[in-house]
């Protein structure tokens, strides 16, 4: 486990030097764009755009939703490190293999995470497209990424995580909902779990009684690492779709992505308002 902790602080480095040539001025931001919220990319001022594949270490992304680009650029006036695509537990990686690249951009300097993702309503009062800012969550990924040895120089063995996402920023964000009109927004808890499968009704009402208010299978490991690096964390969780587990349909990705696309002008007017009033 040391020779494997050690190959990975190498490959991290590697990655830091490769990007530090590429990058120009260090990001401000890392922004995780999750699925159906890809298109946020394309507002980027001054991009460089560097496929997964050329970068060195990079895990590559094999859901099709995901296009897998790393994007450098100003943002909302502020100069950012964009993830068009993220890596999941269900592909295969190690919840430490998955978080590389939040691991590296945070040694490029950045000091904040603005991560979203698409997720299903648990709560019985959301609708779909109703916009969560996370505010707390659950794991149930049966791995954590700050699992072996741990590198001082990275962040403390024993994170704290009694306020993981940032009060203030979770301010921040429900002010701008509100004063941009943005309606169906709310602040609540996000469950993750391991996927690929979608939850059964036993599942949904176990997850609801545990107090999440949405489930997806991403977010929650790359958080981690983002609070073991002294980031601040703003999560932001796009409701594609709601679960009643008294009357449960079937849940078809596709329609989590048409939902995703429906409300991806709402997600991108809210960020572009938190990035300008940061």
């Amino acid at each position: 486990m040391k020779q494997a902790a050690e190959d990975f602080q190498n490959e991290v480095e590697t990655t830091v030097s490769f990007l530090r040539e590429r990058c120009g001025e260090r990001p401000e931001i890392i922004l995780v764009l999750g699925t159906g919220l890809g298109g946020i990319a394309e507002k980027i001022e001054n991009a460089l755009c560097l496929p997964y594949e050329m970068i060195p270490h990079f895990p590559r992304s094999t859901v099709t939703s995901h296009a897998g680009n790393l994007i450098f650029g100003i943002l909302g006036n502020k100069r950012v490190a964009a993830l068009q695509g993220r890596f999941h537990y269900y592909e295969g990686y190690s919840t430490r293999e998955l978080t590389f690249p939040v691991r590296v951009l945070s040694l490029l300097g950045a000091r904040l995470l603005l991560v979203t993702n698409a997720a299903g309503g648990l709560n019985p009062a959301y609708a779909p497209g109703t916009l969560m800012i996370i505010s707390d969550h659950l794991n149930f990924i049966p791995d954590n990424p700050l699992r072996g040895p741990n590198v001082d120089d990275w962040g403390p063995r024993f994170p704290d995580c009694s306020r993981v996402y940032d009060p203030d920023l979770i301010a921040l964000a429900i002010d701008c909902a509100s004063r941009h009109n943005i309606a169906k927004v709310v602040a609540g808890t996000y469950v993750a779990i391991p996927g690929p499968s979608l939850e059964t009704p036993a599942e949904t009402r176990f997850l609801r009684m545990c107090g999440a208010d949405a489930v997806g299978m991403s977010t929650v490991p790359e958080v981690i690492v983002a609070v073991h690096a002294g980031l601040r964390v703003l999560g932001i969780s796009m409701v594609a779709n709601v679960n009643d587990p008294d009357n449960f349909q079937p849940i078809r990705f596709e329609e989590i992505l048409e939902q995703a696309g429906q409300a991806e002008g709402t997600f991108v007017q809210l960020v572009m308002a938190v990035l300008r009033n940061l």
